[in-house]
């Protein structure tokens, strides 16, 4: 029985993956005691160490929370941002659990955090923050290719897990897939071609299989494709900026709305992604961008009229003081869990469709097993079948350019063929059709709990569904 004071009381983002974690599992049969197994987080260490700057030792605070290891290694981001505590790293980690499951990653769930600012220590500094943090997590095997592999998170990049992956190997000579105790490398340091890009394609891909489904489309009340869609993205970092470059240039949709920290930009009739991001990067924020409205309240442009909105920035944006305003008919969450569980509520009711964020930002951590995978394989995707592909296919051109010749006027090959389809598939285009794959599957498992089931409503509670079913499923066959 829910009372009005606990309707005005905004659930932590914690108790939002709880309250949705609860609302699957009330519809599942699990065996007793397998759901608190599931539910609760096996470890979380709390770290605290000192480094010496600017002549004195400054203490920092960081996390390392293993949520699940019904597989191994657990697998999950590392962020570095003021608001890192513990509740926020243990509902991380649960999320990532779940996220694993779902896109079916052979990973369990962990997450870790610093409590830092990062804008405020320059390069040096940052340098020696996270090796030290890398030292404290790995010498208890909080970073371990076969046990504890963390990826970039919100204020980490290829930099942060290039230092991360040097003091691993500082510390363990000897062995020999050292380069797999992280992922989100830089493409010369073990990383793999596409990962910066990932998390956004995978929100592209999302977005393309979701309409390739005339019934989905119908229930979000819109019609058609993407091409002409208009879109307001929310954050404009790494996830936001790519998912808005990549819809706006290859699928035809208008971004008519970019919010920042510092304010929004709006234009019906599209604005310039690249020409923004460029703007942002050497502003520190869109005030003063010439091309487009600018609107000082940012976050009223979530309100605004849309297609679909990309939530890529916080958790907790879309809540329960301007959930009902929000006019969107399809919000896919590019950031991990940007909709409170009251205004998921509120939404629902409104008949609005909500792209899950276990789904929708999956493709981070799929670009990181196949990173992973490289890793441990010790050789580049593509090398050994490249060139034997390219020497197939000349064998079919040879043939059909004779057969041109034989032909004279009555038939020739259609331009760019050739070039096409001589080309065998490098590290990139493999990356990408392992995402493409991945988003593709996992979105059908999702979508036939959605409509099979007269007690699921929505596609959040089918994402818990599959995944939670594919975890208790790990433990059966654990013996567990």
């Amino acid at each position: 029985m829910s009372t009005q004071s606990e309707h005005v009381k905004e659930p932590s983002f914690r108790e939002s993956v709880d309250i949705m974690f609860n609302r699957a599992v009330a519809l599942m049969d699990l065996p007793l005691g397998l759901e608190e197994k599931i539910r609760v987080c096996n470890a979380t260490y709390t770290v605290r160490f000192g480094v010496r700057l600017r002549g004195k030792i400054e203490t920092f605070t960081g996390y390392r929370s293993v949520h699940s290891e019904h597989m191994e290694p657990v697998k999950g981001g590392i962020r570095f941002s003021m608001g890192v505590n513990q509740n926020e790293v243990e509902a991380l980690a649960a999320l990532m659990t779940y996220k694993c499951a779902l896109v079916e990653t052979p990973f369990g769930g962990s997450k870790g955090g610093l409590c830092i600012d990062p804008r405020e220590w320059n390069e040096d500094e940052m340098e020696r923050i996270t090796r030290r943090f890398a030292y404290e997590l790995a010498k208890r095997d909080l970073i371990n290719p076969s046990q504890n592999v963390p990826a970039p998170d919100m204020g980490t990049g290829e930099r942060e897990m290039a230092w991360i992956a040097d003091q691993y190997r500082r510390m363990n000579t000897t062995d020999i897939n050292a380069a797999a105790c992280v992922t989100g490398k830089p493409a010369h340091a073990g990383g793999i071609q596409g990962r910066v890009e990932a998390t956004g394609r995978g929100v592209q891909y999302a977005l393309q299989e979701f309409f390739r489904h005339p019934e989905d489309i119908k229930k979000a009340g819109l019609k058609g494709k993407l091409d002409g869609k208009r879109v307001v993205v929310q954050g404009l970092g790494n996830v936001g900026y790519h998912a808005a470059s990549f819809l706006r240039s290859e699928d035809g949709s208008l971004i008519t709305g970019i919010i920042e920290r510092d304010g929004a930009l709006s234009d019906e009739n599209g604005i310039d992604v690249e020409a923004v991001h460029a703007w942002i990067s050497k502003h520190g924020g869109v005030k003063g961008y010439p091309d487009a409205t600018y609107v000082e309240n940012g976050a009223s442009v979530l309100e605004q009229d849309c297609d679909i909105l990309i939530p890529a920035a916080l958790e907790g944006v879309i809540n329960l003081t301007n959930a009902a305003n929000i006019k969107a008919p399809l919000i896919i969450e590019a950031a991990n869990g940007p909709v409170t569980a009251g205004a998921d509520d509120i939404l629902r009711e409104k008949g609005t469709v909500i792209i899950p964020d276990m789904y929708a930002n999956a493709g981070g951590v799929t670009v990181s097993y196949f990173e992973w995978v490289k890793n441990l394989s010790h050789i580049r995707f593509g090398r050994m079948q490249r060139r034997q592909e390219e020497s197939r296919h000349e064998l079919i051109v040879g043939e059909l350019e004779r057969l041109s010749t034989h032909l004279g006027d009555q038939w020739s090959m259609t331009p760019n063929f050739k070039d096409k389809y001589l080309r065998g598939a490098d590290e990139l285009e493999l990356v990408r059709s392992g995402l493409d794959d991945t988003m593709r599957t996992a979105y059908q498992a999702m979508r036939e709990v959605w409509h099979a089931r007269d007690d699921v409503h929505d596609l959040r509670t089918a994402a818990y569904l599959v995944s939670i079913d594919r975890v208790a499923k790990s433990y059966r066959a654990k013996g567990l």
